[in-house]
């Protein structure tokens, strides 16, 4: 969504904004031959955490894009609950990541693409805290893209 500010220059919304900084942690992943997701985490307008996948780098099914970007914040204000907090990630969260947002109180969850197979909105939107707001579809696109592209380059290599 674009929006016009005071000086009528065309600008993006903060979803947006935030959205194109999960992707570019998403390209991080790429770039290592991980499963291209990425997520933030921002309070108060401020990138407090980031992260991308690390499973195969570190062998560890656990090392999703979330809980990085959610272990960083907590690292960076010294607490373990995010409750006025956004975590922007580029793919809706599986169980596990939704699960652990739930411990984290995390005030809001922005994801981009659906994820019709393992996204935790298909299994149990109950998941995640009671006062969690979620918003799906932010650039739905163009993160959904990047992870069709990555399966297809596999799929076309074997």
């Amino acid at each position: 969504m674009r929006y016009i500010n005071f000086e009528g220059e065309a600008t993006i919304s903060p979803d947006d904004f935030f959205m194109n900084e999960a992707l570019r942690e998403a390209k991080f992943a790429l770039a290592a031959d991980e499963i291209p997701i990425g997520a933030i985490v921002v309070c108060k307008g401020q990138i407090i955490g980031r992260g991308h996948n690390l499973t195969q780098r570190l062998n560890d099914v656990s090392a999703h894009a979330e809980m990085q970007a959610l272990t960083a914040a907590t690292n960076y204000i010294g607490g373990k609950y995010l409750p006025d907090c956004t975590l922007y990630v580029t793919m809706e969260p599986c169980v596990m990541c939704a699960g652990a947002s739930y411990w984290f109180q995390v005030g809001r969850i922005v994801f981009g693409a659906y994820d019709a197979k393992l996204g935790f909105g298909r299994l149990n939107q109950k998941i995640t805290h009671p006062k969690t707001l979620i918003t799906g579809g932010i650039l739905e696109n163009e993160c959904g893209q990047l992870v069709k592209d990555f399966f297809k380059s596999r799929r076309q290599k074997t």
